[in-house]
């Protein structure tokens, strides 16, 4: 028994050690710097609270935290409400399933910036010209050029690549649910719409908690996809706090403003993700 410990001691610390070295130390150092005013370079003095004092004046913030919380809202409710409308289709009998599968979890492991820059492609030379062919004028427009509707792109492009790996997950609760059950509810001459809100979707809704909380907390932490599509613009209209706190941390010279920004920002996280955590888990035990 002290050999295995042993050997499990010696496979454990280095992942520790890595795992400290890479991800906690630098969020130390950040929370750190937060009470800094250090600019990334050079000198740096104690400044107290002032910098999360000003993250709550800041106007700016304020404006990429509004649209960080409304892309990341309606992206996680669309994702949600298409994923499982492709695994009820994929878990279905249809032929060629399994090529299927594969085919709709592709999206999932291409690079964001190289499918960023294909929708970009799309927006701003595809879609209006496809739109000026069919005489539709008032959809010969670059969305991503405007400010009202560039984040409706940028949703579009974001919920296009998550629906694949929350497809998986829906259809890996989809397998855990007994066909017998769906038998005798046919026999009690259920229609489908109430086999589906009485046996599917109680059934996975452990699977649905983890795809919600995930979903949001992959979105409200949006960055490749904006940087490969608007790039924040048009002026701050598409900047996320990801976009803000790199932009005024590595390339305006606000490191320590900019760390406590994401400390803050942190906190919005980790707060949203225990709260829908505990209201959904109270669900399933109701259902």
């Amino acid at each position: 028994m002290k050999t295995k410990q042993r050997v499990y001691l010696l496979m454990t610390i280095p992942a520790v050690l890595l795992f400290f070295l890479f991800h906690t130390f630098p969020l130390l150092q950040g929370v750190f710097y937060s009470f800094t005013n250090w600019r990334g370079y050079g000198d740096w003095d104690f400044v107290g609270i002032s910098n999360y004092i000003n993250v709550f004046q800041d106007r700016r913030a304020w404006s990429a935290y509004g649209f960080t919380f409304q892309f990341a809202i309606v992206s996680t409710l669309l994702v949600n409400v298409f994923s499982l409308v492709v695994a009820l289709g994929l878990n279905a009998n249809v032929k060629f399933k399994k090529t299927l599968r594969a085919l709709y979890f592709l999206p999932n492991i291409l690079s964001i910036l190289i499918v960023g820059f294909i929708f970009q492609f799309i927006f701003t030379l595809f879609l209006p010209q496809l739109a000026e062919i069919l005489g539709l004028n008032a959809l010969a427009v670059n969305i991503l050029g405007s400010p009202d509707y560039a984040w409706l792109g940028i949703v579009i492009m974001a919920v296009w690549q998550a629906v694949a790996f929350n497809t998986i997950l829906y259809l890996a609760g989809l397998q855990t649910i007994p066909g017998d059950i769906y038998e005798a509810a046919a026999i009690d001459g259920a229609k489908p719409w109430r086999r589906f809100w009485s046996i599917t979707f109680p059934m996975i809704a452990p699977f649905f908690t983890i795809n919600m909380v995930l979903a949001l907390k992959n979105f409200l932490m949006v960055f490749d996809h904006i940087i490969a599509l608007t790039g924040g613009g048009p002026g701050y209209a598409t900047e996320s706090i990801s976009v803000l706190i790199y932009r005024g941390g590595f390339e305006g010279g606000q490191f320590g403003y900019q760390s406590a920004n994401a400390v803050v920002y942190f906190i919005v996280i980790v707060a949203l993700s225990i709260f829908q955590l505990r209201v959904l888990q109270k669900r399933e035990v109701q259902q």
